[in-house]
């Protein structure tokens, strides 16, 4: 692995495959693993690809649900060097970087927009009351209507329309385009 160094490109996003239900342990031992060592300005940033849509039952008691959107993998945004490779290689947990053989391949940034975690969400001009189309997610392909949204701007709860009836769901706003857009 000596010509990490070499192949350096500075800060870039990786895919790290894990155990099946390791996503979280890993990212926690790879925090205190990061911390311990120093690397905080190499490794910078961890995420599990997750949607969260909220369900409102019978008795009008609301559950949020969180599902993993890919399994076993974590998203790591880092420096890759022999030694941030060498640390995050063998946590507990983790069975190696997507990549061909055991050379890891950094995400294209066209890929890294189709993640839509890279940045911050986009701003889009949508308000409570509008008419909206649900683009991405468990919900694509529905329409519905916004009943509100959150004070950072990120998420609106919509009622999507499935079938005869509508269902209020929490969606990210980089999920929703405006009706008729």
């Amino acid at each position: 692995m000596s010509d990490l160094n070499e192949m350096n490109v500075g800060l870039r996003w990786y895919v790290i495959h894990t155990n099946t239900g390791y996503e979280n342990k890993v990212m926690t031992n790879l925090a205190r693993i990061i911390e311990k060592k120093g690397l905080q300005d190499q490794i910078v940033d961890m995420r599990i690809p997750t949607e969260t849509s909220t369900e409102t039952k019978a008795d009008g008691t609301e559950k949020i649900n969180e599902t993993r959107l890919m399994p076993s993998y974590v998203f790591i945004r880092m420096v890759m060097t022999d030694e941030t490779w060498h640390v995050v290689r063998n946590v507990t947990g983790v069975t190696g970087f997507v990549g061909p053989g055991s050379r890891p391949t950094p995400l294209s940034d066209a890929e890294v927009d189709a993640m839509a975690f890279a940045g911050e969400a986009k701003a889009i001009a949508i308000k409570v009351g509008d008419n909206v189309e649900v683009v991405s997610g468990l919900f694509a392909g529905s329409t519905g209507v916004v009943n509100s949204i959150t004070e950072d701007g990120k998420s609106a709860v919509v009622a999507v329309n499935r079938g005869r009836r509508s269902m209020p769901v929490e969606l990210k706003m980089e999920e929703l385009k405006a009706a008729n857009a």
